[in-house]
């Protein structure tokens, strides 16, 4: 026997311990080099780890393990090679006997009817048995897009069934019982996530670490709504995606930042000077079924409209994926939060460390509004800033919101870059 240990790799400079997340070898199982074994959660992001040679896997930690970077977790049994090899039957009787041995192997298999990361939170919020799921993945493995399938036909499968029987049966109506009260008192302790615990520890420290303070406008989005739905069509045409109010925002801030340099500006590590940046990179907030995270967008003074929706996208596709690096995740010099596709009124949102500066967009809702001495109704949006009052002024913070109200209220002022 020859085993080889596998440690936890070096994943980033400021990554020092990772959470095992999930297995997706089985235990004992023969794996090819190379070949993804497991995934591990990072502050940051999901981290598929390969096997660094062929054999037999050993595992040493369980899935939820929280893991040093350089310990050991798992080995393989380098001399046990790959049953079957690369011989072809010369009989039907060994054709048949491999091809048995084959299909057992596969229904054996740990992908087999076990759920990716993110399919088993949707299996789970649902309420739906991952034995019930066909995996479409590899190995019989159960990806997103099953668990997502298999909710959206829950509540069909669950009402068609009894009419169904009721139409069969041609019974006379029965009329309904009141069902029984039932008081359940269970309650269950689940492990916060690497993700959830890191959000939770950034979180606290921006409050007790910052003197913060947000201040508030409202923004009149007719002239924003107007401009998406006259130039939609010929803007999907030339770039192959919709013009969104986010890339409209996040220019709209880029030019205030650049103007403003203090509000795209932080404190260093010792406290004792302010770094100011020439660039705008901006963090989106992005909610994934493991947590909110806040990729960011480099040089958004430099983009226009497209290059930033395609940047975005992008991001965000990754970012509910948990496929986001390392490098995608760092950096960032402002942030922009859009609490309103939940539904949300007004917010207060919590500075994105080490930055100074977050700004919340919220819904857009049709309120009575006084213009030129006359009541009107128009899409209104409330604006939050939240700031660090260590380096931004109360007036440097009120100045930024109604530069970017300007801006969104007048979208021309963005191409005359007044």
């Amino acid at each position: 026997m020859s085993l080889l240990e596998i440690k936890v790799p070096v994943i980033g400079e400021a990554v020092r311990e990772v959470t095992l997340n999930t297995w997706i070898k089985e235990n004992g199982a023969f794996v090819e080099r190379d070949e993804i074994i497991c995934t591990f959660d990072s502050d940051k992001a999901s981290i598929e780890v390969p096997a660094e040679a062929a054999g037999k896997l050993v595992w040493v930690a369980a899935e939820g393990d929280d893991l040093a970077i350089g310990q050991v977790f798992a080995k393989i049994d380098t001399s046990v090679q790959a049953t079957g090899g690369n011989s072809t039957p010369t009989t039907p009787q060994q054709t048949a006997k491999v091809e048995t041995v084959q299909e057992t192997a596969k229904s054996d298999s740990y992908a087999n009817q076990h759920p990716s990361p993110a399919a088993k939170k949707i299996l789970s919020e649902n309420s739906i048995d991952s034995s019930t799921v066909q995996g479409s993945g590899k190995d019989g493995r159960i990806t997103k897009e099953d668990a997502q399938k298999a909710a959206a036909q829950k509540p069909v499968t669950a009402t068609a069934q009894p009419i169904a029987e009721k139409a069969a049966e041609k019974t006379a109506p029965v009329a309904p019982k009141a069902p029984a009260a039932q008081f359940s008192r269970n309650s269950r302790s689940e492990k916060m996530s690497r993700m959830r615990r890191t959000i939770a520890k950034r979180l606290v420290s921006a409050k007790n670490n910052t003197a913060m303070l947000t201040t508030f406008n409202e923004v009149d989005m007719s002239a924003v709504m107007e401009l998406r739905k006259k130039y939609q069509d010929d803007f999907l045409a030339k770039y192959g995606i919709k013009l969104g109010f986010m890339s409209i925002f996040a220019k709209a801030c880029a030019k205030v930042l650049m103007e403003m340099p203090e509000v795209n500006a932080q404190i260093s590590e010792d406290g004792n000077s302010i770094v100011y940046n020439d660039f705008a990179d901006i963090s989106i907030a992005v909610s994934t079924p493991t947590g909110l995270v806040v990729p960011p967008v480099h040089n958004v003074e430099s983009l226009n409209l497209a290059g930033i929706e395609h940047k975005i996208a992008g991001l965000a596709k990754k970012a509910r994926e948990g496929s986001l690096t390392l490098e995608e995740m760092t950096g960032g010099t402002f942030t922009i939060t859009n609490g309103g596709i939940f539904g949300s009124m007004m917010s207060t949102p919590i500075i994105n460390e080490p930055q100074s500066a977050i700004l919340g967009m919220h819904a857009i809702i049709e309120r009575p509004v006084a213009i030129n001495g006359q009541v009107v109704v128009r899409p209104m949006m409330y604006l939050a800033l939240s700031y660090d009052h260590r380096i931004i002024d109360g007036s440097t913070s009120v100045s930024f919101l109604v530069k970017v109200k300007k801006l969104i209220e007048d979208p021309t002022r963005l191409l005359l870059d007044i």
